[in-house]
């Protein structure tokens, strides 16, 4: 299914393509946390942006490996490319339009992400 997403202003518009039932990581780091980010993490295939992307801005911390990318004018991550998967995109499950019927929300030890990192490899490999 293909489901539509946003940036809070409407600026940066996205489509992902995931199942109607989807495992989604809610992860306790210093920025995920902050931030409410529920981790819907796809193939690049599954993503495509469809505008905005001249009011996107870049910000990398501790690795520099994560590109998380903000709306210059509203300030939502609505997708980051993640450290765990950087052949891959991760996708902000609140900033879909419509949500998939079935989601199911995994804690993830993001604070000690080197011990726990990588469990999430691989999930932007196609089913």
């Amino acid at each position: 299914m293909v489901y539509s997403g946003s940036c809070h202003c409407g600026a940066v518009q996205f489509e992902v393509e995931a199942g109607t039932a989807v495992e989604v990581e809610e992860c306790n780091c210093s920025i995920c946390r902050m931030t409410g980010f529920l981790h819907l993490i796809v193939p690049l295939r599954a993503f495509t942006l469809l505008s905005g992307a001249d009011k996107l801005t870049t910000y990398r911390f501790n690795t520099g490996v994560a590109v998380h990318q903000f709306c210059q004018i509203c300030g939502v991550k609505p997708f980051y490319v993640p450290r765990s998967n950087p052949d891959g995109m991760d996708v902000n499950l609140r900033c879909l339009k419509q949500q998939p019927a079935l989601v199911k929300i995994v804690a993830f030890d993001g604070q000690n992400w080197e011990e726990n990192g990588p469990a999430l490899l691989g999930k932007s490999r196609p089913i």
